[in-house]
C-alpha cells in the first residue's frame, strides 16, 4: 500500500464512509495521512470529581458504577445517563442520542472523561464528554475536522491502519539532510506518526514544526520556479536614463514622496534589464500608486514603447484615463481609453490609432484583450487590483506584446512577511508614505445609540455641499445584498434624509449599472450613496467627505480601512464613523485600532493576527495554495527559515533536478489551480 492507494482499501471504509471522506477532500491514503489533527484532547492530568470546577472544562478519571435505562424525552431525543465515581464523589454522565457511546461504557470499568462540568457543588455532571479507557497509554488524542456521519474514532482507526500499512518508501524524506540538520527538523516519518499520535505536547509541536516547514518550503520553491519561468528575454529592453524620471517629477503639480521615487527607480531599473519586469507596487489608500504607474508609462514612452493599463471596472478605467491624461499630456504623452461601452465605430477608430502607435498609453477594461485590439509596440502592461483578473486574462494582455514588462498595483496593504509568500513570483515595491498635505481622516467609533447624532453630522456635511457614503452589510445570512441596501435606503429616504438625493450601490448590479450609479455620484447628481462593500476599492470622489459604516464589528479591520479610504480624496477634512451594533471587549479593542491609526500596514498586521490569512483576504483572493498545517499568520519565524532554506536548496540545484522528491511536492501543491491568482 502506498500514499496513492484509494481510501477504500482500508478496512472499514466502504462506499458510504468513502463518500464522507470525499467531502473532506480525502480520497487516498495519502490524503488521509495529511488530514492533520486540528488539536488534541489531553487526558494526562485528571482531577478528582470533588475538585472539578462547575462551568469549567475538566479531565476526570472515574469508575462506571451504574447505567440508567434510556429515556425518550420526545420524538427524536433519547437521553442516556451513566453514573461514575472516584474516591472523592460521583459524576453523572449524560449522553444525547448516542447509543454507541452508552454501550461503549462498561460497568465496573474505569475511564478518563474530558468535558465541561455542569451541575452544582453537591452534584456534578458532564454532558457528552469525550472519554478513553483508563489503561490507554496514549493520553494525547487527536481531534480532527469531521463531517456529519464521521467520528473521530473512525478517523483514528483508519489513520492508525494507514500508518501501519503504508510501505516505508512513501515515508522517504523529501527535504535534503543538510537542511534538516541546519534547521533542527525531525524526520518526516517520525513527524507524520507523531502529528497524529504524539506522546506529549512537546513532541506534537516538534512534528507540527517539521510538517509546516515542509509546506512553507514547498511554497517558496514553487514561487521561485514560477518566477524563473517568467524570466524570458523581453523584446522591450529600455535604456537607462536618470533624466527621464527627473523630467517627470518636475512636471508634476505636486512633490513625489520618497517612497514613490524609490518605487519608480526600482521599476525603471527593472525595465532596463534583459528579462521582463514582474513587479508589485502595493501601497496604502491614497499613497499615490497611479503617479508611480504614470512614471513607468512615461519612461516606456520615452523608449518608444506603449503602455496598457487594465482596470477591473469601466469607471476605474476612465478614472485612470483622466489621472494619466492630467499627469502625462503636458509631457507630450498621448493617452486614450478603451472600454466595452464605446460605440463600435469609435472603438474601431481608436483600435486603428493604437495599432498605428498614435497613442502611447491605453487605459481600459477587458476590451484591451479583445482580438481587435493590437499594439504597435506594447512594452509595459499594468494591472490594477490584479486579483480581480484571471490568469488567462493577464496572459492574453501580455501576449499583445513581445514579453512586455509587467507592473501590478494593489491597494491592499499586506504585511511584508506575508507579501513575500503570496507574491513570491513578483518583486515588491512598497508605498508606505502619504503625499504631503494629505489630511488624516478623523475616525470615530460609536454605538448604535448615537446613530441619529451621526445622521445629523452627515446632514451638516451635505448642507455644506459635500457628499457622503453609508455602508450597510447584510443584516443576516438569509437577506440578500440587494435587500440590505434597498431596505436601508428606502428607510432613510422616508425619514432622516428625506430632503436629499440618495443612490444605491450593491454587488448584484451589473457592471454598467454600477458604473452609472458611481458616475452619478461622482458628478454630484446624488448627495448620499447607500452601498455595500462594493465601493471598497476604487473610485475617487474628492467631494465625498464622510463615510458611515453600519455594523462595523462585522468587517475585518483591513476592509474597514479600505472603506475609510473612499473619503479624504480631496482638499476637505474628511470623517469616518464606525457604528458598532454589538459591543463587547473584542469589538472595542478592534475599533479602537481604527481610531488610533491610519497606517494600513499596521492595521493589516493586527488584522492578520486576529483572523489568519484565509479570512484576512476573503474568498481566497490571495490565490495561495491551501495550507494543511502551516499558518502564514502565526508561523512567522518558520516562514523566515523556510525562505532561507529555499535559497540554500536553489543554490545547490537551481532547477531542483537534484531533488526530484521536492520537485514532485511542488508539482502536487501547484497542480490544483489554487495558485492561479498568482
Amino acid at each position: 500500500m502506498d500514499i496513492n492507494t484509494p481510501i477504500t482499501e482500508l478496512s472499514g471504509v466502504g462506499p458510504k464512509r468513502a463518500e464522507l471522506y470525499k467531502k473532506l477532500g480525502i480520497e487516498t491514503v495519502g490524503n488521509l495521512l495529511e488530514h492533520y489533527p486540528r488539536g488534541y484532547t489531553d487526558y494526562s492530568a485528571p482531577v478528582p470529581v470533588a475538585d472539578a470546577q462547575v462551568n469549567e472544562h475538566a479531565v476526570i478519571r472515574a469508575l462506571v458504577t451504574k447505567k440508567m435505562p434510556a429515556a425518550r424525552i420526545r420524538k427524536g431525543l433519547v437521553i442516556y445517563k451513566v453514573i461514575a465515581k472516584d474516591d472523592s464523589d460521583n459524576l453523572t454522565i449524560t449522553l444525547y442520542n448516542n447509543r454507541f457511546a452508552y454501550e461503549a461504557l462498561k460497568l465496573g470499568e474505569e475511564y478518563i472523561f474530558s468535558g465541561k462540568v455542569t451541575g452544582n457543588f453537591t452534584r456534578k455532571e458532564m454532558n457528552t464528554p469525550l472519554f478513553i479507557p483508563a489503561e490507554e497509554k496514549n493520553l494525547l488524542r487527536p481531534v480532527y475536522s469531521l463531517t456529519e456521519g464521521l467520528t473521530s474514532n473512525m478517523v483514528i482507526t483508519n489513520v492508525t491502519q494507514a500508518l501501519n500499512s503504508v510501505d516505508t518508501a512513501s515515508f522517504a524524506d523529501h527535504i535534503p539532510a543538510f537542511v534538516r540538520q541546519k534547521y533542527s527538523l525531525a524526520a518526516y516519518e517520525y513527524s507524520l506518526q507523531n502529528i497524529h499520535f504524539p506522546a506529549d505536547s512537546n513532541i506534537a509541536l516538534m512534528a507540527k514544526k517539521r510538517l509546516a516547514f515542509d509546506e512553507l518550503l514547498t511554497l517558496q520553491l514553487g514561487m521561485h520556479l514560477m518566477k524563473n519561468h517568467n524570466r524570458t528575454v523581453t523584446g522591450c529592453k529600455m535604456n537607462a536614463d536618470d533624466r527621464v524620471l527627473c523630467e517627470f517629477a518636475k512636471a508634476l503639480p505636486f512633490e513625489m514622496t520618497n517612497a514613490q521615487l524609490t518605487a519608480s527607480k526600482e521599476i525603471i531599473a527593472d525595465m532596463c534589464g534583459e528579462n521582463p519586469m514582474n513587479r508589485l507596487v502595493q501601497g496604502d489608500v491614497g499613497s499615490g500608486k497611479t503617479a508611480v504607474a504614470a512614471a513607468a508609462a512615461f519612461f516606456a514612452q520615452r523608449n518608444g514603447c506603449q503602455t496598457a493599463l487594465m482596470a477591473p471596472t469601466e469607471i476605474l478605467a476612465r478614472q485612470h484615463f483622466k489621472t494619466l491624461t492630467d499627469l502625462l499630456s503636458p509631457l507630450g504623452v498621448k493617452v486614450c481609453c478603451l472600454t466595452g461601452s464605446i460605440p463600435p465605430k469609435q472603438r474601431k477608430l481608436i483600435n486603428a490609432q493604437i495599432a498605428a502607435g498614435e497613442f502611447d498609453v491605453v487605459t481600459g477594461t477587458h476590451a484591451l484583450i479583445s482580438e481587435s485590439t493590437e499594439f504597435k509596440k506594447l512594452g509595459l502592461v499594468i494591472m490594477d487590483e490584479q486579483h480581480r483578473f484571471g490568469v488567462n486574462q493577464r496572459a492574453r494582455l501580455a501576449d499583445k506584446g513581445e514579453n512586455p514588462h509587467r507592473l501590478v498595483m494593489s491597494a491592499t496593504p499586506i504585511p511584508r512577511t506575508l507579501a513575500l509568500i503570496i507574491y513570491g513570483d513578483l518583486d515588491i515595491s512598497v508605498l508606505n508614505e502619504l503625499p504631503k498635505g494629505r489630511q488624516k481622516i478623523e475616525t470615530f467609533a460609536v454605538t448604535s445609540k448615537l446613530r441619529e447624532r451621526a445622521y445629523n453630522f452627515i446632514k451638516k456635511q451635505l448642507d455644506e455641499g459635500r457628499q457622503a457614503y453609508i455602508i450597510c452589510p447584510m443584516i443576516d445570512e438569509s437577506e440578500s445584498e440587494l435587500a440590505a441596501a434597498a431596505s436601508y435606503a428606502e428607510k432613510i429616504s422616508r425619514e432622516a434624509f428625506s430632503d436629499y438625493r440618495i443612490g444605491i450601490l450593491h454587488g448584484k448590479m451589473s457592471a454598467p449599472e454600477k458604473d452609472e450609479v458611481m458616475r452619478s455620484f461622482k458628478e454630484k447628481e446624488t448627495d448620499l450613496l447607500v452601498a455595500t462593500t462594493v465601493v471598497e476599492v476604487g473610485v475617487d470622489v474628492p467631494n465625498a467627505t464622510i463615510i458611515m459604516i453600519e455594523n462595523a464589528e462585522r468587517f475585518g479591520l483591513s476592509q474597514l480601512h479600505q472603506l475609510r479610504g473612499r473619503v479624504g480624496r480631496g482638499s476637505f477634512q474628511s470623517y469616518c464613523i464606525l457604528i458598532a451594533g454589538v459591543v463587547n471587549d473584542d469589538t472595542r479593542e478592534r475599533l479602537k485600532i481604527m481610531t488610533e491609526t491610519s497606517d494600513g500596514f499596521k492595521i493589516s498586521e493586527y488584522d492578520l493576527k486576529l483572523r489568519g490569512a484565509g479570512d484576512f483576504f476573503g474568498e481566497r483572493q490571495h490565490g495561495l495554495p491551501q495550507m494543511k498545517i502551516a499558518d502564514v499568520a502565526s508561523d512567522r519565524e518558520l516562514i523566515s527559515k523556510a525562505q532561507s532554506a529555499a535559497k540554500d536548496i536553489i543554490a545547490a540545484s537551481p532547477d531542483l533536478s537534484e531533488f526530484p522528491l521536492l520537485k514532485a511536492d511542488i508539482d502536487r501543491m501547484f497542480s490544483t489551480g489554487a495558485a492561479e491568482a498568482l
